[in-house]
């Protein structure tokens, strides 16, 4: 490998203030667990000491897991070119600056998942030349955790695509630019997926590479429900009838949620909520978690149970986030824009539909939505309260899941990862 990481990060100098760190400081001083005593009072659990807490266990830290991939010739090439992107609007900049930012929602997590998944249980009947003793797992379960990281980076890159219609773009330079930063995105995606796909089919594992076709497949799905404006972002639509087949008790039906989810009664908001988030982001997690353990011999019971896991997991996760624009402090109650099929969104439409008059207005755009106007009511509404008692009922369903695990390291450190979010 020619480039190295020090001219990765010469490559991105423009992008973010933090690009030059954001690569080499994913691992932080850890302590003994994810909260901290300091000064004889317990402090706040922190992600970041609970994910390096985690990384020490699997061996290293999984920020670096794609970077054979991510520093290719091709890659390189092409973080160059987007350097010229940089002062324009293209969505793909703000893609790259996640997949940089050490925050709490990168996409580096999700390997360290199905790595924390693979020790937790361990393994069966695996011959030794398969196992890394250093981490606990198996050759092929670090290439599928890796196969996961670049499956979501790709669809993230992917969904950075302006969709350009004429007279959109008036100006031929904001035209050229837009134009060139949609070929950047798509041969970015097209490479980090065509990877994953081969590095997927080199284990020569059919019923893997079946359940992992099947979470893409979903990831193609959650772009084509409910309304879309013209750029594909989602819109909240009028809420249908509850399906009662949503409900089905087949085990591995990425959309079985149960008949209510604590004290939480399945609703149509809930319904459409889960179904989006299962699609977009909890099959892929959940396939994942249930790949890792029929890699290592486990039988059907537990790999349903890992599957439940990784679901539950995101689900709580994409609650945490969907909460953030609404927490104190928060820049987004200055009138930034937010996903509007937020769960605190979708809830209090439930409760009150009047406020499908401001969001319609963002039919051709979501830029046309009063943002400032749909936080403020929502705020008043009770929406906020439901969406945390939805996180605290999928973290509390995937600490349930994590039971079934003998007590080890990897189990400790995935309940840190659970606490830390907030979730218990």
């Amino acid at each position: 490998m020619n480039t190295t990481p020090a001219t990765f990060r010469l490559l991105w100098p423009r992008i973010s203030k933090n690009s030059a760190s954001a690569v080499v400081c994913y691992r932080r001083p850890y302590a003994s667990s994810a909260t901290a005593v300091h000064n004889g009072s317990q402090q706040k659990p922190d992600w970041n000491r609970a994910v390096s807490e985690a990384e020490k266990i699997v061996g290293y830290p999984t920020s670096f897991l794609s970077l054979r991939w991510l520093l290719s010739d091709e890659i390189a090439n092409v973080a160059l070119h987007l350097r010229k992107l940089v002062g324009s609007n293209h969505p793909l900049l703000k893609t790259a600056k996640g997949l940089l930012y050490n925050g709490r929602n990168n996409m580096q997590a999700w390997g360290l998942i199905v790595l924390l998944i693979s020790k937790a249980a361990g393994h069966l009947n695996v011959d030794e030349m398969e196992e890394d003793k250093a981490a606990g797992v198996l050759h092929s379960q670090r290439a599928l955790a890796e196969v996961t990281e670049m499956i979501r980076t790709s669809h993230l890159v992917h969904n950075g695509l302006v969709n350009i219609y004429p007279g959109l773009y008036p100006e031929p330079v904001i035209l050229n630019d837009m134009a060139f930063g949609n070929k950047i995105a798509l041969l970015s995606g097209d490479y980090l997926l065509s990877n994953s796909c081969a590095e997927l089919a080199s284990l020569r594992n059919q019923d893997l590479v079946q359940l992992i076709s099947s979470a893409l497949r979903d990831l193609s799905e959650a772009e084509f429900v409910g309304r879309r404006d013209s750029q594909n972002n989602p819109l909240p639509s009028p809420f249908e009838p509850l399906n009662r087949h949503f409900n089905s008790k087949l085990p591995l039906n990425p959309l079985e949620p149960s008949d209510s989810l604590g004290n939480m009664p399945l609703t149509p908001a809930l319904q459409d909520w889960t179904k989006r988030n299962v699609l977009s982001a909890g099959s892929l997690l959940g396939k994942s978690c249930q790949g890792t353990l029929a890699l290592a011999g486990h039988g059907v019971e537990l790999q349903k149970q890992g599957f439940l896991f990784g679901k539950h997991l995101s689900l709580a996760w994409q609650a945490y986030l969907d909460l953030e624009p609404f927490m104190s402090g928060s820049p987004y109650s200055l009138g930034i824009s937010f996903n509007l099929t937020s769960a605190p969104v979708m809830f209090h439409l439930e409760h009150d539909p009047s406020l499908f008059e401001e969001i319609d207005k963002g039919v051709n755009s979501v830029q046309d939505v009063d943002y400032a106007k749909i936080h403020s009511i929502v705020m008043k509404g009770p929406g906020i309260d439901y969406t945390k008692q939805l996180q605290k009922e999928h973290s509390r369903k995937a600490m349930e899941v994590l039971e079934v695990f003998e007590e080890s390291d990897a189990r400790t450190a995935l309940s840190n990862i659970i606490v830390a979010m907030g979730g218990e």
